[in-house]
């Protein structure tokens, strides 16, 4: 079902007739067609099994689709070579779902990591400023900078994964599960920090890949949902409320009681 756009949205991403087999039989995707509007939150939410991390990928540029079209800000990805998309993914700002950090690092050198990277003409000073900007920008107190991700808390941990994905000011934001894991007040706490930051950088396009339908509920402008590869139903929380699918309505049951 096509999600209904504000006049003029512009999309981020436009999939198209989306296929992918691993082995010439089953489709782990088997027909995507979704359009991710540009400066919104789209949540991407489903059961386990239902194609979510694949279609990740896919967007990623980290699998080729075995058919169909995928297009991030105006570039088919699939016409790419590895050189091209590696340069294409500094406009993406990944958050994984145990933040992912380096070890031997502390806070603020995993921050500076992309930048030494990706920014090496920056004259250092910069680097450092913009790392301790992010950081900042993320909530972590300064007093924490310095330490390990070993010394810090499952919560920090989260803000410097994000701080770190926002190194190059990306146009994308995508977070992989990003409450997976956690109780319920670091929860609340993950889903608030993705929407004061998607609020804070205006135009930025932020997607959410989720189990959870009450986060998706109280953070996304628009929801997505797969089912066997393919896209169930898309459009606002009100829609999906709305709805009278019965695997949405099962689906969304649960979020609502929790809501």
């Amino acid at each position: 079902m096509a999600m209904e756009y504000p006049l003029g949205a512009e999309k981020a991403i436009e999939i198209r007739d989306l296929k992918k087999s691993f082995d010439a039989k089953d489709y782990v995707l088997n027909g995507i067609d979704l359009a991710i509007p540009k400066g919104k939150i789209t949540v991407i939410i489903g059961f386990s099994g239902t194609g979510k991390s694949v279609l990740l990928k896919h967007i990623l540029g980290l699998l080729k689709p075995t058919s169909g079209e995928i297009r991030v800000l105006g570039r088919n990805l699939s016409e790419m070579d590895v050189a091209e998309l590696t340069e294409f993914r500094q406009h993406y700002g990944m958050l994984f779902q145990y933040a992912a950090l380096f070890d031997d690092m502390s806070a603020l050198e995993n921050v500076l990591f992309p930048l030494r990277e990706h920014r090496r003409s920056m004259p250092k000073a910069e680097m450092r400023r913009i790392a301790m900007e992010r950081l900042k920008q993320s909530g972590l107190d300064e007093k924490h900078y310095h330490k390990l991700p070993s010394e810090l808390s499952g919560g920090m941990r989260k803000r410097v994964g994000l701080a770190r994905a926002l190194a190059l000011d990306p146009d994308l934001m995508i977070y992989d599960e990003p409450t997976t894991g956690l109780d319920p007040v670091l929860t609340e706490m993950v889903d608030n920090l993705i929407v004061s930051t998607h609020n804070l950088r205006q135009g930025t396009t932020s997607i959410v890949v989720s189990h959870d339908l009450y986060a998706a509920f109280r953070i996304g402008d628009y929801i997505a949902m797969l089912n066997a590869g393919k896209v169930l139903l898309t459009g606002t929380p009100q829609d999906f409320l709305n709805s009278d699918i019965e695997l949405v309505k099962k689906f969304v049951s649960k979020g609502v009681h929790k809501a």
